[in-house]
């Protein structure tokens, strides 16, 4: 039989007061909240197989990119969260891009300029990259440039999914890795026809002994998806140079 616990009229058996001081010690510890998830390009089509087989391509060069970066529906991450509802969300705050990494991609041949999506211009309602597409053409872009990053931590053998509450002080003397694949598709506004893809990945390690809060998690993360992105440039750059000698008849 249980013992019983009584004090001012209270009566509170030591199972609860167990599950109390459990409560109160996880309380105490530190944690960290994995960013939400990727999304699929391929799963935002509006149009099925056999109107994509007949899209082609209409867009004209030198070609005006417009760009968005997308993720699961509520992604968020600790410094930033996402903009929509449905089967996507965008992603409008630059926590990973820098200004020179625009400047970057503007300066490609046959590029006429380059301008993030906003807000302002998008609907709440994302279900298909239709909806990009219209926002894109309120810029009068010819080219959509979208990407979105897959990130995932790993202790011992032990995998985070996407929003997963993780214990920092559950994870003494492990290494933890940070994995980040970045992905990225080229669009015709007017069609929606898929120019090219891209893609890279980085991977960042340190011992959980250094992670003291939820900050410093988070700096590995961002330092991973900054490393991911700074791959995907050349890479895109590449992808693009291929669309230029196929699509607007000029060599590089």
């Amino acid at each position: 039989m249980l013992n019983v616990i009584k004090s001012k009229g209270v009566v509170m058996t030591v199972t609860k007061v167990l599950a109390l001081i459990c409560v109160l010690f996880l309380a105490g510890c530190a944690s960290y909240t994995t960013p939400g998830g990727t999304v699929q390009l391929s799963q935002l089509s509006d149009v099925n197989i056999n109107e994509l087989m007949l899209i082609k391509p209409a867009a004209s060069f030198p070609a005006n990119i417009s760009v968005a970066r997308i993720q699961a529906p509520g992604y968020q991450s600790c410094k930033v969260d996402s903009f929509g509802s449905g089967r996507y969300s965008v992603v409008t705050t630059r926590e990973i891009e820098s200004e020179q990494d625009f400047e970057r991609l503007s300066k490609l041949p046959q590029v006429a300029g380059i301008a993030p999506l906003n807000r302002i211009l998008l609907p709440t309602n994302l279900e298909s990259i239709k909806a990009l597409r219209e926002a894109s053409a309120r810029l009068k872009a010819d080219i959509l440039l979208i990407y979105t990053f897959d990130t995932s931590f790993h202790a011992g053998e032990q995998k985070f999914a996407p929003l997963n509450v993780i214990s920092l002080g559950f994870l003494k003397n492990k290494e933890v890795t940070v994995t980040t694949t970045v992905s990225a598709g080229f669009f015709d506004v007017r069609t929606e026809y898929l120019f090219g893809l891209s893609e890279a990945t980085a991977k960042e390690s340190k011992n959980a002994s250094v992670w003291s809060n939820s900050d410093t998690v988070d700096d590995l993360r961002v330092l991973t998806e900054k490393a991911a992105f700074q791959k995907l440039l050349p890479e895109i750059e590449k992808t693009w140079n291929g669309i230029v000698f196929q699509y607007a008849g000029k060599s590089i």
